[in-house]
């Protein structure tokens, strides 16, 4: 390998030659175009320039030594430094919006930090959500529909916010829900929020779409006990899942978390706009192209970041792929459904049994709409909880229950575990919290704000351990009037009574 020039690789920068940058070296990726999952145009975007911000931002080490051949390294550049990404211009800014964690107070801190110093493309990709992104406002408002009922004459000096979880011990009712490619916000990606969940006590579910690998993100643990647990979007091509699982098990796992809210991808507007104009700028789409693929019919990431991520997702699965996937799993690896959103569902979660064995095979679910990110009118995670309790609260003694989904409070989560919840999981947050080079400290803070908000509510309810919290604690009256009568709830829960 030699040197070469930024004049030299900038003359490749088509299908017929196209040359990258990453990390000052060269790659010529064009036998790779057509293979490329996100489709070519992805990669054409950055043809001739550096492409390391963008790369890294979504891709975990060593994905070009696994995918391309050592002929496609051409040599190394000197670029000065520079990355030439747009998500660069941005170094400048962030500096004169310098802040330090502790001056967060609460989530929507947080927030507003991240949006003002994520790049454009990982602001688009954590903020959006579905259609009119209704579903996802309605995640976090519909908590307010829930009142508080605090007892008085009560000894509150010492709370304990301890609680449980798959068998383990967590120093909070919050886990952090799968949330991918972390990287865009942090070089330090999961790995950071892995340090930060194990120095508090709380568990990770690692994302399927991580921007690093699982072994290598499990290598941050601070201690050889750290739990975690391992969402899986099962593939078209099971043998891809098979051994995505057999890497999980060999590094660690607590529990496998199957994501079936989002068998296809929603229509993330925000996200598929900025890929739009991304594409456009660049001169490798034109109009009639953007608009095929943000109608799902292209090909590559002008449909955004989130469509990209789903492409060979498996979305023929049924309720005997448990079956399968037991036996993917060694018997102390427990499995949790995320994304029911009916009693009907739950209800036959609790009826799946083992065709060996006779054991259950579901041993918790996660209530979730995908963060308002999958089907726009879906009902809010909490409302789902609620209406489990009214029909069929008996299933809470046999699995359990988890929320995610519009969580900014430490009443939020004190709201849903009077409803029955076991733990309560934040995704937005965890993610932009990391942002501004806040990194793992962001993440901790996250979990201070909440860990002194949900302590503060407890004291304030009456309330010093987690199991004393319960529906006697709430008024759901407003709540309830939403809900209304369901049929099918009232049928589903039945059936499930009958069966005990």
């Amino acid at each position: 390998m030699g040197t070469l020039t930024l004049d030299e690789v900038s003359q490749h920068k088509t299908a017929r030659s196209c040359w990258v940058i990453i990390r000052n070296t060269v790659y010529d990726v064009t036998d790779f175009l057509p293979d490329h999952p996100g489709g070519s145009r992805s990669i054409l975007r950055f043809a001739g320039k550096d492409a390391t911000t963008d790369f890294e931002g979504i891709h975990p080490p060593g994905t070009l030594e696994e995918r391309l051949p050592e002929s496609a390294k051409l040599g190394t550049v000197d670029i000065n430094g520079g990355r030439g990404t747009a998500s660069d211009e941005n170094e400048e800014e962030d500096a004169k919006l310098a802040a330090e964690p502790e001056d967060m107070l609460n989530i929507a801190d947080i927030e507003d930090h991240a949006s003002r110093t994520l790049s454009k493309k990982a602001w688009a990709y954590y903020f959006s959500a579905s259609d009119d992104m209704r579903t996802k406002i309605h995640n976090n408002t519909i908590f307010n529909l829930v009142l508080f009922r605090p007892r008085v004459f009560r000894d509150i000096t010492a709370v304990d916010t301890t609680a449980r979880m798959l068998g383990i011990k967590t120093s909070l009712p919050v886990f952090v829900s799968p949330a991918a490619l972390a990287r865009l916000a942090h070089p330090d990606g999961e790995k950071a929020i892995a340090r930060a969940c194990g120095k508090q006590g709380i568990l990770q579910m690692i994302s399927n779409n991580a921007s690093l690998r699982y072994p290598d993100i499990v290598s941050a643990r601070v201690s050889n006990e750290q739990p975690f647990a391992f969402q899986l979007y099962v593939q078209n091509e099971r043998a891809r899942s098979e051994k995505q699982l057999r890497d999980v098990v060999k590094a660690g796992c607590k529990a496998v978390v199957l994501t079936l809210d989002a068998p296809t991808p929603g229509k993330r507007e925000m996200d598929e706009r900025r890929a739009r104009e991304e594409a456009r700028a660049s001169g490798h789409v034109d109009d009639g192209e953007a608009l095929s693929a943000n109608s799902g019919r292209g090909k590559g990431t002008e449909g955004g970041v989130g469509r990209a991520l789903f492409q060979g997702t498996a979305g023929d699965l049924v309720w005997d792929d448990l079956n399968w996937l037991r036996k993917q799993l060694p018997d102390d690896i427990k499995i949790v459904l995320k994304g029911l959103q009916t009693v009907e569902d739950v209800v036959l979660a609790t009826q799946q049994v083992d065709k060996t064995t006779g054991k259950a095979l579901v041993d918790a679910v996660l209530l979730s709409n995908h963060g308002g990110r999958a089907l726009e009118g879906s009902s809010p995670p909490l409302l789902i909880l609620e209406e489990l309790r009214t029909y069929a609260p008996d299933v809470f003694q046999s699995l359990e229950v988890y929320i995610d989904g519009g969580i900014r409070r430490g009443t939020d989560v004190v709201k849903a575990l009077c409803l029955g919840a076991t733990q309560v999981g934040i995704g937005r947050p965890a993610l932009m919290s990391l942002a501004g080079g806040f990194g793992e400290a962001g993440v901790s803070r996250v979990i201070q704000i909440l860990r002194e908000e949900i302590a503060t509510a407890m004291r304030l309810l009456g309330a010093i351990t987690i199991d004393q919290l319960g529906p006697q604690y709430v008024n759901t009256s407003q709540l309830d009037a939403i809900l209304g009568p369901s049929p099918q709830a009232a049928a589903a829960a039945a059936i499930f009574k009958a069966k005990l």
